[in-house]
């Protein structure tokens, strides 16, 4: 987003993976009700202006679009979209570095968990 050249004239460059403009419709309003309490979380009004609430949504799906292109022309030469593939794009932004491996590792600890809670409960059923 800090390339003042990359606006809406030059999403579908040519050679990208990027579909044009005119074939990427998307359904709007889908995460309103996510972003009004986000932006209520950072000190927004309870009730936002659904005007910004759009603009907002409007610029998170830009951003998010954009970086799974990205993520996926690097992928392109394996063959197969990874994690890492995100990480590497985010590599030089080191608050956004951080978070995603906290999330991450989160991620990773709660998959054990549920892991370790369905393996104690089929030792009950089976105790029982």
């Amino acid at each position: 987003m800090n390339n003042p050249s990359a606006g809406p004239s030059s999403k579908a460059k040519a050679g990208s993976s990027q579909p044009s403009e005119s074939s990427f419709k998307r359904k709007r309003g889908v995460f309103q009700k996510d972003l009004q309490h986000m932006m209520y979380g950072f000190g927004d009004d309870q009730n936002p202006l659904p005007e910004t609430v759009s603009l907002v949504e409007d610029i998170v799906v830009e951003y998010v679009t954009d970086m799974v292109y990205k993520a996926q022309d690097i992928a392109s030469k394996r063959g197969k979209l990874l994690t890492e593939d995100f990480l590497f794009l985010i590599r030089k932004d080191l608050p956004k570095l951080n978070r995603c491996s906290e999330l991450l590792s989160m991620n990773e600890e709660l998959k054990q968990a549920r892991k370790a809670f369905e393996v104690d409960e089929e030792k009950l059923a089976s105790v029982e």
